[in-house]
């Protein structure tokens, strides 16, 4: 597993076959420093964790057109945004929801819970895009990555340690939206015990 950190809550995960695009919030990210065209390129699986911009991102650009091997990418999340981006182009999609695991070819997806909100707005609407969620990635041979989305501190993460037992952490600490450092590390230490753990979701605006 190759894991490129692109900005604020954005990963590129190479895993065998498939280059995997976390939350893939590129345009318009000050935190993204590569080039757009390069780290998009060959993408076979678009994940989300939910829909605020910061995180949909380029989702529906990136998902709506053929990669290298001449399919679109495919839509890992909630039915609710898999359905948003379809009306979009986006419409290679693999929906799941809190509590179940996708199937994806060489590796596995798993809905845990997260402590946030999920949406997006246009033309001056809001638009309900499900519950928001963390990811668990798994594949033969390979390190467990708990990518936790945006959320609050909860004590089931314990269970989700217990269940999942993460190798890689990916753990916001911006607070504000989410829970910040001080947080964070009563997460890892008192619940998750990851091998690693890498901050995410912090600096990326003044707020933050």
């Amino acid at each position: 597993m190759k894991l490129t950190w692109l900005g604020h809550s954005a990963f590129r995960v190479e895993i065998g076959a498939s280059t995997l695009l976390i939350d893939p919030f590129l345009k318009g990210n000050p935190s993204f420093k590569g080039k757009f065209a390069e780290v998009t390129k060959g993408t076979t699986h678009i994940l989300l964790t939910h829909g605020h911009d910061d995180h949909l991102g380029d989702a529906a650009e990136i998902g709506s057109k053929a990669n290298n091997k001449k399919q679109k990418p495919q839509i890992v999340s909630n039915y609710e945004i898999c359905a948003h981006l379809a009306s979009k182009g986006a419409d290679n999609m693999n929906p799941g929801n809190t509590g179940g695991t996708v199937d994806c070819g060489g590796f596995t997806v798993s809905f845990t819970d997260a402590k946030h909100s999920s949406g997006t707005v246009e033309k001056g609407k809001s638009i309900y895009l499900g519950n928001p969620n963390g990811l668990v990635i798994k594949a033969k041979g390979e390190k467990t990555l708990y990518h936790m989305g945006d959320t609050d501190l909860f004590s089931d993460m314990a269970l989700i340690a217990e269940l999942h037992k993460p190798d890689i952490v990916l753990i916001p600490i911006g607070d504000r939206f989410t829970i910040g450092a001080e947080m964070a590390a009563i997460a890892l230490n008192r619940y998750l015990k990851p091998s690693l753990a890498i901050p995410i979701h912090y600096g990326t605006f003044p707020m933050l």
